[in-house]
């Protein structure tokens, strides 16, 4: 991998890890575009999630470091200092990750061989685009905040973007829309509980290169693409969030249609 190869990764990372149109899925894509060898592309992968997941955190400080302290009250016995509504976005947040630690950890092989196909990612990003439209034909947009039920079941929203070309802020901002959320509701709910998922996988993969696993680049790419994901992560996190106010998810799905499309049209149809 060379140094542009992983600047362009970092870059599509952070572009496309919280716009809904599957960070993922393009870079299955881009490997292919660019020839790059994906012999421990996860790895890859999931050390540019380090830098979108540290771009979140930036993002969303006051109300990361706030809800950290509110978590170690109630674990200390002090919950009831703690008001409800900080109390029921905390632990449905939990929820929400659990769904999402267990189908990885059990589909964990499936996703490092058959999950990073061509066909799969174009496949899913028509489905997941079909997603985003019913969500937003159900959405009633009346919540600012979930339950601790709502947070579970969007948790399992976030299960499907386990397959490259769903997108992860796509289903979850639509299981947030089909339980009421507002669009920008859904899209915080979305980003924060992104946290522990992204930083989880790629503190794990990091881990695994570190103790003799193989990965597709030298530090120096690998850093070059981290800090390239961070700054474009943060960009894309904030530009989502005003955009959210005002529009709707259509754009993103007809761009979803379009690049599924292309997909089919440069790798299926080609001589």
């Amino acid at each position: 991998m060379t140094i542009l190869d992983s600047l362009l990764l970092g870059i599509v990372q952070g572009a496309t890890e919280f716009l809904p149109i599957s960070s993922s899925g393009h870079l299955v894509l881009m490997r292919e575009f660019l020839g790059i060898n994906t012999q421990g592309g996860l790895a890859f992968d999931a050390i540019l999630q380090l830098g979108t997941a540290l771009a979140v955190i930036i993002y969303f400080r006051r109300t990361v470091v706030d809800l950290i302290k509110k978590t170690c009250l109630m674990l200390i016995g002090k919950g009831k200092q703690v008001e409800g509504r900080d109390r029921s976005l905390i632990i449905g947040l939990v929820a929400g990750t659990l769904p999402a630690i267990a189908t990885g950890v059990l589909l964990e092989d499936i996703m490092a061989t058959i999950f990073r196909n061509v066909t799969l990612v174009a496949l899913m990003l028509v489905s997941g685009g079909l997603l985003m439209l019913a969500a937003e034909k159900k959405a009633t947009q009346k919540l600012q905040q979930p339950s601790v039920k709502q947070g579970w079941w969007i948790g399992w929203f976030q299960t499907l973007a386990l397959v490259p070309g769903v997108s992860r802020s796509g289903a979850t901002i639509s299981g947030g829309l089909v339980m009421g959320l507002t669009r920008e509701a859904a899209a915080r709910f979305s980003f924060l509980l992104s946290i522990p998922i992204i930083a989880g996988s790629g503190m794990k993969k990091l881990f695994d290169v570190m103790h003799g696993g193989s990965a597709d680049a030298g530090m120096l790419q690998i850093s070059l693409g981290f800090i390239a994901a961070f700054a474009v992560g943060l960009f894309c996190i904030d530009f989502l969030m005003k955009y959210l106010k005002r529009h709707t998810l259509h754009a993103f799905v007809w761009y979803r249609f379009g690049l599924a499309m292309l997909t089919f049209l440069l790798f299926f149809l080609k001589p």
